[in-house]
């Protein structure tokens, strides 16, 4: 965060100071336990933690009442942050490279992160909502030479408001899929929504689109800025694309009639996209096509439960992928798994795919959860976790999985794959968020550490 007096924040963000004019030199902060030196606590009352309580200690508070500690108060303090982060882009003049997409955003993010190098400040984690953007700003100083923003969005206007607070030099939308369709009201309205950011875009911007999704595609009636595609055929492609024992790509990268190789580290079919996606914006940020292949072969995964690969002392496999899920990354997870699994059949190993609800599909719950059962055509166990996943189990025992196990929940889904899981197998496990499925990845790893080859999307 730019260095500034606490009356001076108090300016920017309409507030009113309370206690001592102290001097934030530090980023500013959520959690009370991850107290920054010199930094500014943002104290929020949600429906069951109050953060001004927990503000004693704090160098400096944004709140919407006073507390022990100097603090700045205001109406709104999710307003205020996102006016405190909008004046630190103004300052600072750094070049915002943001993306938006229905699923891939933490594992191009991550990928177009290391590209950039180490004075680029990204998102952590998904943390690319109202809150998330403007913390991930004020984490920016002067040395910071790329401003890296994941932005998500719940509905129509999500995307304007963050484009305010952190006006995108370089925007790119990777794909509109079923993700959050419950909370949109239809796949129409969410490509609207992703829009917003190319919309938000000056004519001396680059828009990148994924020439590979026509509704992605369109958009570039939708802005004023240059537009550089990504895909199989576009502006930035791929071509000859081989896979290692774990899944990992190798493949030609090419731009503008040069061709560079490019070898993953981390797992799945759907990172060659990711990858092509992250180059292609460091590509409009000016680097070059080489040094881009260069470093995306040298990325290891940076966020965790994503396409996480870790082999047991005994080898079996486990392919934790249990941060969040859509149909659309089920069914790379579900790639994934048949692809790692083809080495160990001659040994007699299985691919087993333990697989949680889906969240936020509103009317499409059914119909995809049932998608995703036939996308299960070819695993040979799927071990369904719960009854609201239950049309999953249904659909995979109609193509024809070989055994298909419905439980009552996580724990027996756990006790399940603990007792059938031999060394041989390859182990999935994926849900949304909210079914906490890294915890059986967790009990059947016991202690063991993970190997390269993952996006640790989606």
């Amino acid at each position: 965060m730019i260095t500034l007096p606490l009356r001076e924040v108090a300016a920017v963000v309409r507030g009113e100071l309370h206690g001592a004019d102290v001097l934030v030199t530090g980023a500013a902060y959520l959690d009370s336990r991850e107290t920054v030196p010199g930094g500014l606590f943002v104290a929020i009352a949600g429906e069951h933690v109050d953060g001004h309580e927990y503000a004693g200690g704090a160098h400096a508070v944004l709140g919407s009442r006073p507390t022990d500690a100097p603090t700045v108060v205001v109406d709104d303090v999710t307003v205020a942050l996102g006016r405190l982060a909008a004046l630190t882009v103004g300052t600072l003049e750094v070049p915002v490279l943001a993306l938006t997409g229905s699923q891939g955003k933490t594992g191009t993010k991550d990928y177009l992160a290391h590209v950039l190098g180490d004075r680029a400040v990204a998102t952590r984690a998904n943390n690319n909502n109202e809150l998330g953007v403007p913390l991930t700003v004020l984490r920016a100083d002067e040395s910071t030479e790329f401003l890296v923003l994941e932005m998500g969005a719940r509905g129509i206007g999500h995307l304007a408001y963050l484009a305010e607070v952190a006006p995108p030099t370089i925007a790119a939308v990777l794909n509109v899929g079923t993700a959050h369709v419950g909370e949109f009201g239809g796949v129409e309205a969410i490509a609207a929504a992703k829009g917003e950011l190319v919309e938000a875009l000056e004519p001396t911007g680059v828009a990148v689109l994924n020439a590979d999704d026509p509704r992605v595609a369109a958009m570039a009636s939708r802005t004023r800025a240059a537009v550089l595609t990504f895909g199989q055929d576009a502006d930035v492609r791929w071509r000859d694309v081989t896979f290692d024992g774990r899944g990992r790509a190798r493949f030609e990268l090419g731009h503008d009639g040069e061709w560079v190789p490019v070898a993953l580290r981390q797992t799945g079919a759907h990172q060659v996209a990711n990858a092509a996606a992250a180059a292609a914006m460091a590509l409009a940020a000016g680097r070059r096509l080489e040094d881009v292949a260069d470093r995306l072969g040298s990325a290891e995964a940076a966020s965790r439960w994503r396409m996480e690969l870790t082999e047991r002392a005994d080898g079996l496999l486990v392919l934790n992928d249990a941060y969040n899920a859509n149909p659309a990354s089920m069914r790379a997870a579900l790639d994934a798994v048949r692809a790692l699994g083809r080495d160990r059949r001659a040994a007699g190993g299985r691919t087993i795919a333990v697989l949680g609800e889906m969240k936020e599909l509103g009317p499409e719950h059914d119909r995809g959860h049932r998608e995703v059962g036939e996308a299960a055509a070819g695993v040979d166990v799927v071990v369904v976790v719960g009854e609201a996943a239950g049309a999953i189990a249904e659909a995979a025992r109609a193509v024809g999985v070989p055994e298909v196990v419905l439980t009552a929940g996580r724990d027996d889904a756990a006790a399940w794959v603990r007792k059938n899981a031999v060394a041989d197998d390859v182990v999935l496990v994926k849900a949304s968020r909210a079914a906490a499925l890294e915890h059986i990845a967790s009990d059947l790893l016991a202690g063991s550490t993970p190997q390269n080859g993952g996006d640790t999307p989606r």
